[in-house]
Protein backbone atom coordinates (compact mmCIF):
# COMPACT_ATOMS: atom_id res chain seq x y z
CA UNK A 1 0.00 0.00 0.00
CA UNK A 2 2.83 2.41 0.78
CA UNK A 3 4.36 1.95 -2.66
CA UNK A 4 1.03 2.85 -4.31
CA UNK A 5 0.81 6.02 -2.29
CA UNK A 6 4.43 6.89 -3.05
CA UNK A 7 3.76 6.35 -6.77
CA UNK A 8 0.73 8.65 -6.65
CA UNK A 9 2.74 11.34 -4.86
CA UNK A 10 5.54 11.03 -7.42
CA UNK A 11 3.13 11.34 -10.36
CA UNK A 12 1.49 14.35 -8.69
CA UNK A 13 4.85 16.05 -8.24
CA UNK A 14 5.80 15.48 -11.85
CA UNK A 15 2.47 16.83 -13.11
CA UNK A 16 2.58 19.89 -10.86
CA UNK A 17 6.15 20.79 -11.80
CA UNK A 18 5.78 20.11 -15.52
CA UNK A 19 6.10 23.22 -17.70
CA UNK A 20 3.18 21.93 -19.78
CA UNK A 21 0.61 22.07 -17.00
CA UNK A 22 -1.30 24.78 -18.86
CA UNK A 23 -2.95 23.97 -22.15
CA UNK A 24 -1.88 26.29 -24.92
CA UNK A 25 -4.32 28.25 -27.05
CA UNK A 26 -3.09 28.49 -30.66
CA UNK A 27 -5.29 31.53 -31.37
CA UNK A 28 -3.79 33.40 -28.42
CA UNK A 29 -0.36 32.17 -29.50
CA UNK A 30 -0.83 33.66 -32.96
CA UNK A 31 -1.65 37.01 -31.37
CA UNK A 32 1.54 36.79 -29.26
CA UNK A 33 3.85 35.62 -32.06
CA UNK A 34 4.73 39.03 -33.52
CA UNK A 35 7.99 39.26 -31.61
CA UNK A 36 8.98 35.80 -32.87
CA UNK A 37 8.24 36.50 -36.53
CA UNK A 38 10.96 39.16 -36.72
CA UNK A 39 13.59 36.40 -36.83
CA UNK A 40 11.83 33.05 -37.03
CA UNK A 41 9.40 34.13 -39.74
CA UNK A 42 11.99 35.13 -42.35
CA UNK A 43 12.94 32.43 -44.85
CA UNK A 44 16.66 31.58 -44.82
CA UNK A 45 17.37 34.24 -42.16
CA UNK A 46 20.85 34.08 -40.69
CA UNK A 47 22.12 35.95 -37.69
CA UNK A 48 25.63 36.89 -36.66
CA UNK A 49 25.37 36.17 -32.92
CA UNK A 50 27.73 34.77 -31.71
CA UNK A 51 28.65 33.41 -35.12
CA UNK A 52 26.62 33.15 -38.29
CA UNK A 53 23.94 30.48 -37.98
CA UNK A 54 20.51 29.83 -39.43
CA UNK A 55 17.57 30.80 -37.28
CA UNK A 56 15.41 27.72 -36.69
CA UNK A 57 11.89 27.55 -38.06
CA UNK A 58 9.30 27.09 -35.34
CA UNK A 59 6.37 25.85 -37.42
CA UNK A 60 5.71 22.17 -36.82
CA UNK A 61 7.92 21.89 -33.73
CA UNK A 62 6.56 19.88 -30.81
CA UNK A 63 4.83 21.94 -28.13
CA UNK A 64 6.90 20.38 -25.35
CA UNK A 65 10.14 21.26 -27.14
CA UNK A 66 9.15 24.91 -27.61
CA UNK A 67 8.11 25.30 -23.98
CA UNK A 68 11.29 23.58 -22.77
CA UNK A 69 13.47 25.80 -24.97
CA UNK A 70 11.73 29.02 -23.88
CA UNK A 71 11.95 27.98 -20.24
CA UNK A 72 15.68 27.31 -20.65
CA UNK A 73 16.22 30.73 -22.26
CA UNK A 74 14.25 32.41 -19.47
CA UNK A 75 16.31 30.69 -16.76
CA UNK A 76 19.63 31.29 -18.52
CA UNK A 77 20.28 27.58 -19.08
CA UNK A 78 20.37 28.40 -22.80
CA UNK A 79 22.62 31.33 -23.60
CA UNK A 80 21.35 33.82 -26.15
CA UNK A 81 20.80 37.42 -25.00
CA UNK A 82 17.94 38.22 -27.38
CA UNK A 83 16.08 35.01 -26.63
CA UNK A 84 16.68 35.38 -22.90
CA UNK A 85 15.18 38.86 -22.97
CA UNK A 86 12.16 37.74 -24.97
CA UNK A 87 11.58 34.58 -22.93
CA UNK A 88 12.03 36.55 -19.73
CA UNK A 89 8.98 38.61 -20.64
CA UNK A 90 6.78 35.54 -21.21
CA UNK A 91 4.52 33.89 -18.66
CA UNK A 92 4.12 30.11 -18.59
CA UNK A 93 0.75 30.59 -20.31
CA UNK A 94 2.34 32.76 -23.03
CA UNK A 95 4.86 29.97 -23.67
CA UNK A 96 2.13 27.34 -23.84
CA UNK A 97 0.09 29.51 -26.24
CA UNK A 98 3.07 30.15 -28.52
CA UNK A 99 3.95 26.45 -28.47
CA UNK A 100 0.39 25.49 -29.43
CA UNK A 101 0.40 28.00 -32.29
CA UNK A 102 3.76 26.95 -33.72
CA UNK A 103 3.09 23.23 -33.29
CA UNK A 104 -0.03 23.62 -35.44
CA UNK A 105 1.72 25.78 -38.07
CA UNK A 106 3.13 24.17 -41.17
Amino acid sequence: MKSGLMGAVLVGCVVLTSPLYAAGDPVAGREKSGMCAGCHGIDSYRTAYPEVYSVPKLGGQHEAYIVKALTAYRSGARNHPSMRGIAGSLSDQDMADLAAYYAAAK
